[in-house]
Order: C-alpha cells, then structure tokens, then sequence
C-alpha cells in the first residue's frame, strides 16, 4: 500500500482493525506500554494493564500488509517501506483544543496519547534521522495543559532513550482568554518557518470567488482574509516541517464536524498551516446574500455578525472585545428565544466553503516541494491512521460527546479513509462535500479510484457490505441532521 508517486493518488483500499471491548489505557498509565512484548517490540518495559488501543495500531498496520512477509517476527518492521533511515518524518495528530467544551471529557476530543505513543515506537524503529509531533491547535489552546493530557510523557518515554523526537506548536498566534487574562500574542514563529503556498486559480476556492467575497474564519480578524484570497490568488502558510518531510504521519481523531460534516484524515490537515486567517471556514451572510454561513435570512443573526466582526478586529482589547461579543451573544440567545437557533460559525449542510480549504490542504500535502511549487505527483509519502476507538458525535468539533466505535483505521490515501469513516458514522459519504470532491479527476488529485475497498478480518468489504456490516449510530452534527445520512436500499 505505502509506495511513492502515483500510486498514492489511486489507491483506494483502506484497512480497518475493530474490537467490541476495545478501550483507552487509563491517562496513570502513561505512556501507555503495550501488555505484551511483541516480536518486534524494542523495549523493555511492558505494561501490567491490558491497552487494547496499541494491540489495535499494531493489528491495522498488519491488515494493511506492511511488512507483511516478516509480519509476527522480531524482524517486522510495518513502516520500513515508507520511512527510510534517515529521513525527516512528522507525526500530525488532532490536537485541535486542551479542553473539551461540552465538558464530556478528552477522549471523544483528540487524537489519544496511547495512539500516539504506538505510532511513534513503530515509527522510530524504521530509524528515521528526525521525528516532529506538530499541529496547529486553535489559538485558544493552552498548549502545555494539552501535553499534559498524557502526550509529554509520550514524548519523554522516546527522548530518555535518546530518540530524535519532538514536539511542535505550528501557531504563529495565540489568544489568551479567561476571567484572569486576556492577551493576543501574534509573530510567535517567523515567516521563514513557513511556506507560502499559492494554489491560485488551480484552487478549489476559486469557483466562488469574486472581487470582495467576505470569506470568514471565527475569532479571526475578517480583514487579512482577503489578502490571501482573491481571483487567481488562493495562498495558505503551511508550516515548513511539513514541506520539509520526507514522510507525513496523519494521526486523526474521528469526530463529527458542524461546518464539515466529519473531520477525520482530510479535515485533520487544517492543523499544517500556521494562521487560520489564511483559512476561510465559510462566507459571510446568509444564502439569499451570496454567503454561505447559515441557510436562512435573520436580521439577528446578520447584526450579530456585524458585531462580532468588529470584536475580532479588537481581540486585543479586552474590554472592547469582551462588550462586543457580550452584545452579539445577547442578539444570538434572542434569535433562539424567537424559535431560530445561535450559529454563525457556517455551522450546517450548506457550507460550500470549508471542504474546499481542507481539500486545498491535502493537495498540497501530496504536490508541494519544500519551496511550495505544485507539481503533477506526490512530492512525500503519507500514511493516515485514524483514531476511532471513541469517537466524536453530535456537536463537534469543540463540543463533542463520547461514543465508543472500538476502530482504528488505516490508509495511504486520506480521501479513502475518510469515505471509510464517514460509513461507519452512518453518513453517505456522497451527500458529505469534503468526501465527495476529493475523489474527482482535477490538477493535483488527491484520489482517483472510486472502487474504495476496506480490509476487515471477515475479509474485504465494499462500502455498501461495510455499511451493512457496522451498524453504528452516533448523533450527527445539529445542522447537518436529515441531510447526510446513510440509506440503506429496500
């Protein structure tokens, strides 16, 4: 499955490890030892509670036939094929937030640490020369308390034994808000840490953008959007690690998404670029205005916008932003007393915006070089594993709640995977844009083969067998309800 150049674009066939029972190692046992010492397992220390979470990494990457003479013996190395010794490898997981906002916990929320933990002992037993674990979180993470949810004991386990790990925060701003502070520190990291990569009319955005077209990000100030998107220019600020690498590790957690549908290996790559300002999640307005940020024409809703774009232009003001998005949660909290609902955050079915960023993304991923210059093949190796043995449902991303899958998923191709994962959501991955469009014959494809194929231990599925198989049924996101379900024929 793991080979350079074309073949990653067409190759459509994703494999999928579940178990019924399969649960999180508890965060005391960090940094997660597998209870038993496999053939290949380098170290010493095992763990005396069962983790089903490493024992199902290990399975998938079994069932995606890596390695897969010397699978079962001391000589079993999955990812020798696509890290070579010496290269430059960086592990992306979904580190999107340190806290669930919902409060139902962490583990429906990012990519948990004992994934983390197997991938990278897989990983460095291919020798690669440097290992980053890097994401962009939101700016209103706290970056340390996330490492703190078992990850830094990860990282340190590797960089004890003198491992070439690190961890990366690809931010180059970030938003302290809380009673005692708030601050907006912006420039963390310099622009030579990042490329500029212009996709420019060969950009899926392109379609939908005029002259003014008010794309939108929350909690961003509106006005450096437009310098980044307009006809013929469509430029993100991906992080250099990424450009750098010789292999990209996709480490997804599973959930679904109010303006996405789903996010999972496709979505997961808004985490590479280093502003979110470069991002446009939606248009300003509503549809009957040329926007795409909610369905129906509310003047509540339209003023509370105003309100809140005035706010971000002054998140570095304390006190004006916090009256200002006072107000605009006030006409919200109305507008929902009056029978309508408070998103205006391009949360529902009709966002026409955001799967064209993230598809950008993983175009970009797949073509760029280092100096950002797209060509016709893929510039790196990928592989995606998907955390799904909890997953996200209902009002994800930032508020999701718990729903037990047991799955981990595995592809070299993220388009794959994530039709995969949104049948097993019980969504039809057709009414689901972000799937949907990333399997289309364009400049820079992402996937080409649409007969996408899982590997399970009761053998290969299509979607339709897949869907008939796995019959999970976690919530859907509000404004996505009726709209993106699988059905299945009479």
């Amino acid at each position: 499955m793991i080979e350079d150049g074309q073949s990653v674009i067409s190759d459509a066939t994703v494999a999928l490890a579940w178990s019924q029972t399969a649960v999180y190692p508890d965060l005391a046992d960090a940094p997660f030892h597998p209870h038993e010492a496999y053939p290949e397992y380098r170290y010493k220390t095992v763990s005396a509670n069962p983790n089903p979470a490493y024992a199902l990494v290990r399975e998938c990457l079994m069932m995606m036939g890596l390695d897969r003479d010397r699978a079962g013996t001391a000589a079993w190395n999955p990812l020798g094929d696509l890290i070579r010794p010496g290269d430059k490898v960086v592990l992306k997981p979904n580190w999107v937030l340190h806290l669930n906002q919902a409060g139902l916990g962490m583990a429906c929320m990012t990519t948990h640490p004992s994934i983390l933990r197997a991938m990278l002992d897989y990983t460095l037993l291919a020798r690669p020369g440097s290992v980053i674990v890097g994401d962009a979180p939101l700016q209103l993470c706290d970056f340390e308390a996330l490492l703190d949810y078992g990850y830094r004991d990860v990282i340190a386990f590797h960089a004890h034994r003198d491992a070439p790990v690190q961890t990366r925060d690809f931010r180059r701003t970030i938003l302290v808000e809380d009673p005692r502070d708030h601050a907006l520190s912006e420039n963390l990291r310099p622009m030579d840490e990042f490329v500029l990569v212009d996709v420019g009319r060969d950009s899926l955005l392109e379609d939908i953008t005029g002259t003014g077209t008010p794309f939108r990000v929350t909690m961003y100030d509106p006005r450096k959007m437009k310098d980044n998107h307009a006809p013929g220019r469509h430029r993100y600020l991906v992080a250099r690690e990424i450009l750098d690498a010789d292999v990209v590790i996709n480490l997804p957690k599973l959930k679904m998404h109010k303006k996405a549908g789903i996010t999972c290996a496709l979505k997961n790559l808004i985490g590479i670029n280093g502003n979110k300002d470069y991002l446009p999640h939606h248009r300003k307005g509503p549809t009957a205005l040329g926007g795409d940020n909610y369905p129906e024409s509310s003047p509540l809703k339209w003023t509370a916008e105003q309100v809140l774009e005035v706010a971000y232009r002054n998140m570095g003001r304390k006190h004006l932003y916090h009256t200002l998005h006072f107000i605009a949660e006030k006409l919200l909290i109305l507008n929902m007393k009056l029978g309508g609902n408070g998103d205006v955050e391009g949360g529902w079915y009709g966002n026409d915006t955001i799967w064209r960023t993230c598809l950008d993304l993983n175009r970009i991923l797949l073509h760029s070089d280092p100096e950002g210059t797209l060509h016709e093949h893929p510039q790196r190796r990928v592989l995606s594993l998907a955390d799904a043995i909890v997953i996200g449902d209902g009002d994800g991303p930032l508020k999701p709640g718990p729903y037990p899958m047991g799955c981990i998923l595995g592809a070299a191709n993220p388009a794959a995977l994530d039709w995969v994962a949104a049948i097993l959501m019980g969504l039809d991955p057709e009414e689901v844009p972000i799937c949907r469009h990333a399997i289309e014959n364009r400049a820079y494809p992402i996937l080409t083969d649409r007969n996408i194929r899982c590997t399970t231990r009761e053998g290969i599925l299509d979607l339709p067998a897949l869907a008939e198989r796995f019959t999970f049924s976690p919530e859907p996101p509000p404004g996505w309800k009726g709209h993106c379900e699988w059905e299945t024929d009479p």
